[in-house]
């Protein structure tokens, strides 16, 4: 069982090799997790394990599931730069997607409503005060009822769990059509919003892209 890979984990990666499967486990958990959510997600892992990394920060996503037919063993990953609440909420996330594929199989759709009932029956246990501060419980509960492929497509959500962040930038949702922003280095206009993605054109090169309306940017004139 594998946790972990040097050039994905932003960990003490020598510290962990001297740690059973078990403890670095607990060590990633402890250090990414609510303190009171760190049992119950070890607890998902030793009840149907999988191999669990740690990754580098992706733009396109906050984590996933890997299914492969040829293994017996899959695979989740989770955006190491995610605040403890924002990266509990894609772990149970992912850990639907695998009991939902382990159940199922491939015949059912990734967020269809056998994914949608498995991830609400994992994170009833977690949708508590002594987990979630008011501020991301009301509007997680409110996304639960009936809950999308991805956090970011939750608006209200998007915006508490980002609040979390001590150095939280503006959402692209809050900055008005025909703005300007910045986003990895690269300057932006907003154009118009296509679902839970919107169109910007990049000025330098007058190409235009879809990104998602959670993305972090930095408004300049």
């Amino acid at each position: 069982m594998k946790v972990l890979q040097k050039q994905d984990f932003f960990f003490d990666y020598y510290y962990l090799q001297n740690m059973t499967v078990e403890e670095q486990f607990l060590a990633v958990f402890e250090k990414h997790l609510p303190e009171n959510a760190v049992q119950y997600c070890y607890k998902l892992w030793k009840q149907d394990p999988f191999h669990f990394y740690v990754s580098k920060a992706r733009q396109t996503k906050l984590g996933d599931f890997r299914f492969r037919k040829d293994r017996k063993i899959q695979t989740i990953t989770i955006n190491h730069n995610l605040n403890k609440y924002q990266f509990l909420l894609t772990f149970v996330h992912e850990v639907a997607h695998h009991r939902t594929y382990s159940q199922f199989g491939t015949s059912v759709k990734p967020h269809g409503e056998e994914w949608k009932r498995i991830f609400q029956q994992l994170m009833s246990p977690l949708l508590i005060d002594d987990i979630f501060p008011k501020a991301i419980l009301i509007p997680l509960r409110r996304h639960m009822l009936n809950p999308k492929a991805s956090s970011g497509s939750d608006l209200f959500l998007a915006k508490a769990l980002k609040g979390q962040e001590p150095t939280a930038q503006t959402l692209l949702a809050d900055v008005h059509p025909g703005e300007y922003f910045m986003l990895q280095g690269r300057r932006f206009q907003k154009e118009s919003l296509r679902r839970t993605r919107v169109l910007c054109q990049e000025t330098s090169s007058g190409k235009k892209y879809l990104i998602s309306a959670h993305a972090e940017v930095t408004k300049v004139s």
